[in-house]
């Protein structure tokens, strides 16, 4: 079932608390029925004592990946880790630029689609991966040009040595934002970021969305949008971009 864009802009601002969804704002009749069509494809039910729309579980679990694929499906997704694939793991790097020679960082690895197309440009790469199975398939690679720490990235303390950094981080909850928002830390002035992200970053307004529109501006970077079905064969109907975010050189 295919949400429309209005539609996921009012779920987008809606409120949620445990398992209760409230609707904000002032909706036509018309928007409101969309909505409520929509929610209870998702499993909400309106509850006239509470005032809102009730879940069997947690109603920001039930939301946030129609959001994301802008669709409402049976299967549920957490949206975690998805596999890169070739094509888009190729475009990532050609969009960062990367040259033989230079240091590159992956954080959230998974099993390192990215971090070999970038060692295969001549890059050295150091990658970064909560999973340690995954990272095991990396290092079980014996590249001689990729190492891999096994963490929470978001817990590491980044320095600013990288000439690149590429990435496809988690998205649920918005976690795509604190981890390039964290990834951005271990830039060299003059360096270049490209990750691909939930197209939900394009048009969410949540705060930690609109505040990451704003330095995407400030900063003159992109965001590029890919097909939609680009990460069909990872088996997630999310809709993508890849952000591009250069570092200002040194003063």
């Amino acid at each position: 079932m295919k949400v429309p864009a209005n539609v996921l802009e009012v779920l987008d601002r809606a409120e949620t608390d445990g398992s209760r969804l409230i609707l904000t704002g002032a909706l036509s009749r018309k928007l409101y029925l969309d909505t409520a069509k929509t929610i209870e494809a998702a499993g909400g039910k309106w509850n006239r004592r509470e005032r809102a729309h009730l879940f069997g579980g947690d109603a920001a679990d039930a939301i946030e990946p129609i959001i994301l694929t802008g669709e409402v499906t049976s299967t549920r997704q957490q949206f975690g880790y998805f596999p890169t694939p070739a094509p888009i793991a190729q475009q990532l790097i050609d969009i960062a630029g990367i040259e033989p020679g230079m240091r590159v960082l992956e954080p959230s690895a998974g099993r390192g689609a990215i971090a070999f197309a970038a060692a295969q440009a001549g890059a050295v790469v150091d990658c970064v991966e909560i999973q340690a199975d995954h990272a095991e398939a990396i290092a079980d690679a014996h590249h001689r040009d990729i190492t891999v720490l096994v963490a929470d990235f978001l817990t590491t303390s980044p320095r600013p040595v990288y000439d690149r950094v590429v990435m496809n981080p988690p998205f649920a909850r918005q976690a795509d934002i604190a981890h390039v928002e964290h990834a951005f830390q271990a830039l060299k002035p003059g360096g270049r970021l490209a990750a691909v992200m939930s197209a939900g970053i394009t048009f969410r307004q949540t705060s930690a969305a609109v505040a990451f529109r704003s330095r995407i501006e400030a900063l003159d970077g992109e965001l590029r949008p890919l097909p939609e079905g680009a990460f069909k064969e990872a088996g997630t109907g999310v809709n993508t971009v890849i952000a591009v975010l250069c570092k200002p050189d040194a003063a």
